[in-house]
């Protein structure tokens, strides 16, 4: 069995594909991944077969206009913004994509690759398994991941109801795309006004979530078919050690914090740096800073504070006192897995339904929006992760239920039940 799965958007959103396509390879089947070139050497660095989805997702995260609205955190104009820029490669994701379909019985896709999948799974009449690390259907036990978290709880109707409304924010922000490229390469009528949403190239299929049910509880509304695996780890390859610089850091000194906001950019880094090198003086605390795509900088360090590019929060986390970071959905799962408080510093999307998880389990304190970010809020929320010893209890109890969950085999299991009931059906 052959298995495509299409995965675009950042590195958080591509990883917890590429440790589903190792579960799968190791199943036996055969896994073509198809991601953005930023990513070939990632992908291939994990055994995966590699399709190219012409582009970089990095300059498109890197715009200026982009690193405007993600600082506003204005869910609709950033979704414009995206809509904009996935026009431009409408082209390039379905060339990309119908490459890496072609031969295939069975794709994979989620929120980054849901769209372009089922307008591919329609022209070469191909099933598509839906797959997603943030809660994406409709329930009432909660409202829409992508709604403003300081709304409350609307109720199990209103609740349900947000959700078609976010899902069709985000549907009509990318429909002309999606019309362009149904018309242009795939030779298919144009989109239904209202969405793919109901694609029988999709209906009847299970629905996976790489997300802990410790976590995130599966809602009493979501059938049998809907399935939360647990979180999709991307691991460390064997021959991988830390920079040597890392570990002297570490060894040096009491455990640091860790402290980083993903792919996301800031207007001003170097004003956020010096926001977070003062919380950090004033609460004597050690910490590892993450540069990321230029989200912070700093050229001149205390000999406390060590500022790297890159490395593998799988190996790093554990290591920390805390982690302070935006709230992505991977980062998020891999500051729970380590056991160690979170202070979340959401910026817009999915990030600040996450920083309420981390506050409603106990294991980290109230978030701070990026937009409210302040010395004084940075460093109350520090002093409190590192004093409040029923956080780090429930934090550490946390970790150690997580790393007992192993969603990747989860999920192939699934995956293996699909085959057996397609092969019966042909």
């Amino acid at each position: 069995m052959i298995i495509t799965i299409i995965a675009t958007g950042s590195r958080g959103d591509v990883q917890p594909y590429i440790a589903l396509g190792k579960g799968l390879k190791a199943a036996g089947y055969t896994v073509r991944l198809a991601t953005h070139e930023d990513f070939e050497q990632l992908v291939r660095l994990h055994g995966l077969d590699y399709w190219p989805i012409k582009g970089n997702v990095t300059e498109v995260a890197q715009g200026a206009a982009m690193i405007e609205l993600l600082e506003n955190g204005n869910f609709l104009s950033i979704m414009s913004e995206m809509a904009r820029a996935a026009e431009e490669s409408a082209i390039h994701l379905v060339e990309g994509g119908l490459a890496a379909c072609q031969g295939s019985d069975l794709m994979v896709g989620g929120l980054g690759g849901i769209y372009i999948g089922l307008a591919i799974a329609e022209k070469l009449d191909i099933p598509l398994l839906q797959a997603y690390y943030v809660p994406f259907t409709p329930t009432r036990a909660f409202p829409s991941v992508l709604l403003p978290m300081t709304l409350p709880n609307l109720g199990g109707a209103l609740n349900y109801r947000s959700h078609h409304l976010t899902r069709q924010v985000m549907w009509q922000g990318f429909r002309r795309a999606d019309k362009k490229a149904r018309q242009q390469l795939l030779g298919l009528p144009k989109p239904s006004f209202w969405g793919p949403y109901r694609s029988k190239y999709a209906a009847g299929l299970p629905i996976l979530y790489a997300f802990s049910p410790v976590v995130v509880p599966k809602p009493a509304d979501w059938d049998e078919n809907i399935q939360v695996t647990g979180y999709w780890f991307l691991d460390l390859t064997e021959d991988w050690s830390p920079p040597a610089q890392v570990s002297a850091f570490l060894e040096a000194g009491s455990k640091p914090l860790y402290i980083g906001f993903g792919s996301l950019s800031n207007q001003n880094p170097e004003a956020t740096a010096d926001l977070v090198l003062e919380a950090l003086t004033r609460t004597g605390q050690r910490a590892i800073v993450l540069s990321g795509w230029g989200g912070l900088r700093k050229t001149e360090l205390p000999e406390t504070v060590l500022m790297v590019d890159s490395i593998p929060h799988a190996w790093l986390f554990p290591r920390m006192a805390a982690v302070v970071h935006h709230g992505g959905a991977g980062t998020t799962a891999a500051g729970l897995r380590a056991g160690v408080p979170s202070i979340v510093i959401p910026f817009f999307g999915d990030q600040p339904f996450w920083g309420q998880r981390v506050v409603a389990l106990g294991v980290g304190p109230e978030p701070i929006p990026r937009k409210k970010l302040t010395v004084e809020r940075l460093t109350l929320a520090i002093e409190r992760a590192m004093s409040d010893q029923r956080m780090q209890e429930q934090s550490a109890e946390l970790g150690e239920r997580i790393r007992a969950e192993d969603g990747v085999k989860a999920a192939v299991a699934v995956v293996q039940q699909l085959e057996q009931k397609l092969t019966k059906e042909t």
